[in-house]
């Protein structure tokens, strides 16, 4: 990957599974996310698993990424999907979308 293309803003489709419900997984996907300064949101799906939009520099997302395999101490994750798409121009604070 070249440096312009770590900096080219991107939006990834995050799915991940495991044991990443009831256990502080989208707050500590909130704080990591902020403090790359991501934008985008995160969500519990009906089946267990949880689903994330990210908007931002490629190389930070992947930052993230690492960081979404290992979650809090509580957390087992087991897989992280990730779909990559153009960016949409999105702006603001990663939150909990309910």
């Amino acid at each position: 990957m070249t440096e312009s293309t770590a900096q080219t803003p991107v939006r990834a489709r995050i799915i991940v599974a495991g044991r990443v419900q009831g256990v502080g997984y989208r707050a500590y996907c909130v704080r990591v996310a902020n403090q790359r300064r991501l934008s985008g949101g995160v969500k519990n799906l009906e089946d267990g698993r949880v689903e994330l939009e990210v908007e931002g520099k490629r190389d930070l997302i992947l930052a993230l990424i690492g960081d979404l395999k290992i979650g809090p101490p509580a957390a087992r994750v087991t897989t992280v999907d990730v779909e990559w798409s153009e960016a949409t121009g999105q702006r603001g604070d990663f939150r909990v979308w309910y």
